[in-house]
């Protein structure tokens, strides 16, 4: 078998590209050309290695995140550096993998958001002790709770009753959201710092 990182990359595009629940077992051992005992020795069924794959591109863009943590010393600078990895995991709820984890697959979709939530928070965390550490955010907030609404909120645009899509797009919510955040948190030094983002 090939190497597991290439493996599970190749099997996350299988997944991406035909749904989570449309792509089968059949089909991914003929697409790298092992018998499907092979495959079913790998993983007992097709639900575990759709949780290997989720765990495999999360722990991708966490790693990815961590690394423009220590790039960039400019606590409040890095918040608005362009995730890429991160913009592609929150617009990637639209995708047919998503959409069809969340109606085949809801305990396996309700476990990824936890572990999702829980990595992207802990990052936040870290940002928010290094902006401290700065003078750039307050004292008086609870930085685990804020790092949640973050989050929640970030992650809200394509579930939410009350966006209505046509009128707001997504990059708009996304800077609104950063901005509400960002403003929620930071001091007077801080803010004087968040006017270069404050686009209109």
């Amino acid at each position: 078998m090939e190497d597991k990182k290439q493996f599970l990359q190749k099997a996350t595009d299988l997944f991406i590209e035909h749904g989570s629940k449309t792509l089968t077992m059949d089909d991914i051992a003929r697409e790298f050309g092992m018998s499907k005992k092979t495959l079913y020795q790998l993983y007992r069924n097709k639900e575990a290695l759709i949780e290997e794959v989720l765990d495999f591109k999360l722990n991708d863009i966490v790693e990815k995140m961590q690394k423009l943590d220590v790039e960039v010393e400019n606590a409040v600078e890095r918040m608005f550096c362009r995730d890429e990895q991160m913009e592609r995991a929150v617009r990637s709820n639209k995708s047919m993998m998503i959409k069809q984890l969340i109606k085949y697959y809801p305990a396996i979709f309700n476990k990824h958001m936890i572990n999702f939530s829980e990595k992207f928070s802990e990052v936040l965390l870290l940002n928010i002790a290094k902006g401290r550490e700065q003078g750039y955010y307050r004292e008086d907030f609870n930085a685990e709770i804020y790092s949640k609404l973050f989050v929640q909120l970030m992650m809200s645009y394509d579930s939410s009753p009350i966006v209505e899509h046509e009128k707001v797009e997504r990059e708009a919510f996304n800077h609104e959201v950063m901005m509400l955040y960002m403003n929620a948190i930071t001091t007077e030094k801080g803010k004087s710092e968040l006017k270069k983002y404050n686009l209109k």
